[in-house]
């Protein structure tokens, strides 16, 4: 399998979503922006902000949709087709109920797990066959404190760890780019990433 070609943040564009739970894949693609010394910028015909980067000599784009969470999959589906990138290059990073504040996990292939932007890739894509990197944000417990929870912004320890793991996902990024997932993803899972 070929290495990464695009890597997408997703969130929630304006102000008022910033800082919130549901935008951790915004803050991963800040993170890795900063980090390149790059700054995406407006694309229209890509319904987002995008960039390229240079990671370890290879040539990547970094997408951030400025549709709303539930409508990325027309910005995703925009950049495959102008970059000419196979659904299996591409690198999807998003916020994850399921995982605690500091965790970040790698996945190939799968459903959303009811997470609204990986709905509308999945929709307009016809399959799952991406990378992810689920950025864990915790649960608040109960199914009714969900939106509230990934709509609002977490608390400064919760913050701390999500930054701590969005650092871990960015220092495995280099062999994901060369296509040695089954490395990244042993790094991150067991912790040995420095």
């Amino acid at each position: 399998m070929s290495g990464l070609r695009l890597i997408v943040g997703l969130g929630n564009p304006g102000d008022e979503y910033a800082r919130t739970r549901h935008n951790a894949g915004f803050w991963f693609a800040d993170s890795l922006a900063r980090r390149g010394a790059a700054r995406p910028g407006a694309e229209a015909k890509l319904h987002g902000m995008a960039c390229r980067l240079d990671i370890n000599g290879q040539q990547v784009w970094l997408l951030k949709p400025s549709t709303f969470m539930n409508r990325s999959g027309q910005s995703v589906v925009a950049a495959l087709r102008y970059f000419k990138i196979e659904p299996e290059q591409m690198l999807v990073a998003h916020d994850e109920l399921d995982l605690p504040a500091g965790t970040a996990r790698l996945k190939f292939d799968g459903g959303h797990g009811g997470q609204n932007g990986l709905r509308d890739i999945v929709a307009h894509l016809g399959h799952g066959r991406f990378h992810r990197v689920r950025i864990g944000i915790g649960h608040p417990g109960s199914k009714d404190k969900v939106t509230p929870w990934v709509l609002g912004p977490p608390g400064k320890d919760d913050e701390a760890a999500i930054a701590r793991a969005i650092d871990d996902a960015l220092d495995v990024l280099p062999q994901m780019v060369a296509g040695d997932f089954n490395d990244a993803m042993k790094r991150l899972h067991t912790g040995k990433v420095q």
